[in-house]
């Protein structure tokens, strides 16, 4: 089913009409019905009964987004709203690790005693907990000095930030946030792959092939890098999804 993201839009946020000053352009985007005046919007194309929102020449009418370039900003808030969950449970973890920091030896009997009452009821069901993966990657944590895990805290903050600045340039479709959002990514994939090499899980290649997408989508679809024209192409291809370019064609059928 084809989604009309036009008219979606406008349901949502209402009709965007304008009264240009050449006459020769108010006549094709204004309509007189007997309830009154009617404009055209100039997204959707449907005629709203009322005064226009805006009045001036036609150069200065509003740029709005519409058609393809709203699908993209769909897709933008999508990624923008998986960015901003990402970031959250990265501060999250950072928060705890730098807690543990200040706690390990705390932590630790806390865990070794938890183990021994473990270890009986473990040992019946045939599992030794002394040699369990889990166990010794816990232990393993324990070993680590204070000051790394505050290093590793810190790293874990400045990655988050970086998450929800690209969330909220993403959700506002800035140009910055797609760039900021291509390079960050690109650059994490080879430790994503790598990643893959050591153990392989679904949610990790699920999480690499969503950033390849996020990675291709965007740099495609927006013109990055000077692809497929760069921003005057991506410009352009804006500019002419206007309606008011069409009112400039008049008596042309759209």
């Amino acid at each position: 089913m084809k989604i009309d993201w036009d008219r979606r839009t406008c349901a949502r946020k209402g009709h965007v009409t304008y009264a240009p000053d050449e006459t020769r352009f108010a006549e094709r985007l204004r309509a007189v019905t007997a309830l009154g005046d009617a404009w055209r919007c100039l997204r959707c194309g449907d005629f709203a009964l009322g005064e226009p929102h805006g009045a001036g020449p036609a150069a200065g009418a509003p740029l709005v987004a519409r058609g393809k370039v709203l699908r993209d900003l769909f897709v933008l808030r999508f990624l923008a709203v998986e960015r901003a969950v990402r970031g959250v449970f990265i501060v999250l973890v950072a928060v705890a690790v730098w807690k543990f920091s200040n706690s390990q030896d705390s932590v630790r009997r806390l865990f070794d005693e938890y183990l021994d009452v473990f270890r009986p009821v473990f040992r019946h069901f045939h599992y030794d907990l002394d040699h369990s993966p889990v166990v010794g990657s816990v232990q393993k944590v324990f070993g680590y000095q204070h000051s790394t895990l505050v290093l590793v805290a810190a790293l874990l903050l400045a990655y988050a930030l970086i998450e929800l600045v690209e969330a909220a340039g993403l959700w506002y479709a800035k140009r910055w946030a797609e760039y900021l959002t291509v390079v960050a990514t690109a650059a994490f994939l080879p430790l994503e792959i790598y990643e893959l090499t050591e153990r392989v899980s679904w949610l990790k290649i699920a999480t690499l092939v969503l950033n390849l997408l996020a990675v291709l989508y965007i740099a495609v679809t927006k013109r990055l890098f000077g692809l497929r024209g760069g921003r005057p192409a991506f410009e352009e291809e804006r500019r002419s999804a206007s309606l008011m370019e069409v009112g400039e064609s008049a008596g042309v059928a759209v």
